[in-house]
Formats: C-alpha cells, structure tokens, sequence
C-alpha cells in the first residue's frame, strides 16, 4: 500500500529534497551509455540497480542528515510507449519496468525513511516527444488516451503519487492530470522553459499554469518548473498572482545554455554549485511556498549540497559543506 498517498507530508510544510540530474551524471560521470536517454532498462538487472543505488545513496543520507523529506522519483521518465517502442519494449515490458522501478523505490525507503525524514515515492512521466520541443502535439483529449496506461500501472503499486517532468505545452499536462484524476492519483506538473522564460510551446508560464488549473478544477496538487536554469525564469517569477503560489517546486539545471545548446553538446556543462545555489536562494526568498528543492540536468550531489547551505544555513551541515562541494556524486 501506498504510504502517503491520501496524505503527502509536502502539502503540510517542511522542506524536501529530490536528486539531481540522474542521466546526465550517469552518462558523463559513470560513463554509461543510455539510448534514448533513458535510464529505465537499469533497474531490469541487479548490477543496473546496484548503479541506482549508489546514485541515490547520498542524496538519501543528506536528507536525512539534515533532517528534511525526500522525493523519491521512479527512474520512469522514458517508459512511454513511444520511447519504449525505440528501445524495444513491448506495452507489457513497460508494465513490468514500472513496477520494477516502484518496487526499487520502496527498498530505498525503507533504508533511509525515518519518522522525521520521510521519503515519498513519486511514479514519473516524461513527455511523449523530446522534452526539449513541442513540434508536435497532442489534444488534451489524446494526452489522457496516451498517458492513462503508465498512470494505471503507477495506480496499482505503492506510488504515492505522480509527477509529469519536462513538459513542453499545456494540452499534454491537461491529459496526465485528468488521467490522474480518474484513478485519484495525486499529481505534479513540472514545465520546462526556454532562455525567454516561456514553455517550448510559446506559452507563459502563467498561461500554461491557468489553462491547466481551469480545465481540470486546479487538478495538480502544485506545480514545479525543470530543466532550465535560473537565469531562464528569475523574472517570470518576480511578479504577483495566485497562479505563482501554485509553483512549490524548482529542479533547474546547472548551466545557463540553451536547450539547442545542450542538445548539441558533446561535454557536460556543470556550472558553479554555490552560484546556481545563490539562485536558488534568491528564488526562495521571493517564492515563499518553494518546498521541494532539486536539481535536473547538469546537477550531481554537490549543487544539492550547496542548494541545502543556501536555503537553510542554520541545518547543521555547514561542516561539510566545502568538503561535498568538491565530490562528485
């Protein structure tokens, strides 16, 4: 059974962490290939998931050494049937790789889940298309049809809820969250932007947000804004509006490139971890109801850290902080 599903602990205060960016630091940390950019086919064998495990490790152990929650995402992002189809997966092969993920998300937390530090396992969802591009797009109406398979699946596990990461345009989120809706899973919408601060699709992000909420009946339980960088959305989010409270959650990348750009880059751009921290900082002290802090693209352990010291200098883990920020995860 799901443990928090008719009660996430992010809705009642507190702050939560998630991971960085896993297939970005397994490709050109670790060195491991992943087709599609995918990294779903690694929990199907045991030396895959003992890679899975010591990526997530510290991240687990610096929630729970600094006292706050943890969002545990499925390694899901690319069981789509579309993506599947391009790495030879069958519609029952996608199934069993979600539960797979579900079920290596409950062993983690159970390894690291504390009373004060709880740990909510989250089913993600990645966009039909590339994530970078919204070149083609489907009805709100064909998005539930496509989506509702892989929500049917996370229904029948102990997800406790579900996330839609790296959106490109609002009709594709209208789907996954009345697919949710019809199964009362709980779900985020995560949109990605551009260096303008607007969706791929043109859209504003204000719009996006409102036209998702007012199709739905304000369906996600609250938004989130991945695979950009700061600098991309720092003055989307200055200015004032019921729809802005709705953001409560911030995964950006490490570099300030484009999306193009980062599609064409042979070496990875990782940034500075304490300048994206100030970043995250400064947001933070604008967006008050910023609770799940995380990383995407370009981010390992060290930007976490240094997003952990940025936001809550008082936690106690000061100590170590120059030492993480010189280790990557």
């Amino acid at each position: 059974m799901a443990s928090y599903r008719s009660n996430l602990p992010q809705l009642s205060g507190g702050d939560f962490l998630t991971d960085g960016g896993l297939e970005t630091t397994l490709v050109f940390h670790r060195g491991i290939d992943l087709p599609c950019f995918a990294a779903f086919p690694l929990v199907m064998s045991e030396d895959g998931r003992e890679t899975l495990r010591a990526y997530f490790k510290p991240y687990l152990e610096t929630a729970r050494e600094r006292g706050v929650g943890f969002i545990l995402d499925t390694v899901t992002w690319r069981t789509n049937a579309d993506w599947g189809k391009k790495l030879g997966y069958s519609a029952d092969d996608l199934a069993d790789v979600q539960r797979r993920s579900v079920a290596f998300a409950c062993e983690l937390c159970e390894a690291y889940a504390t009373d004060r530090t709880p740990v909510v396992i989250n089913g993600v969802l990645g966009p039909r298309g590339d994530g970078y591009k919204a070149d083609s797009r489907m009805s709100a109406r064909e998005a539930e049809r496509y989506h509702a398979p892989q929500i049917e699946v996370f229904h029948d596990t102990p997800a406790d809820m579900v996330s839609a990461i790296t959106l490109t345009y609002p009709e594709e989120a209208i789907g996954i969250v009345r697919a949710a809706q019809s199964r009362g899973l709980p779900v985020v919408i995560s949109f990605t932007l551009e260096t303008d601060g607007r969706l791929p699709s043109g859209d504003t992000l204000q719009k996006a947000i409102e036209r998702v909420d007012a199709a739905t009946g304000s369906g996600p339980i609250y938004y989130m804004i991945n695979c950009a960088h700061p600098t991309h959305f720092e003055s989307t989010v200055a200015t004032e509006g019921t729809w802005l409270n709705r953001v409560k959650g911030i995964r950006a990348n490490a570099s300030t490139l484009s999306h193009a750009e980062l599609d064409a880059a042979t070496e990875l751009d990782a940034g500075d971890p304490a300048a994206l921290a100030r970043h995250y900082q400064s947001l933070r002290q604008r967006m008050t109801q910023l609770c799940v802090l995380g990383g995407c693209c370009g981010t390992d352990h060290r930007h976490i850290v240094a997003i952990c010291e940025a936001c809550n200098p008082r936690s106690g883990f000061a100590s170590s902080h120059a030492q993480e920020l010189q280790r990557v995860s």
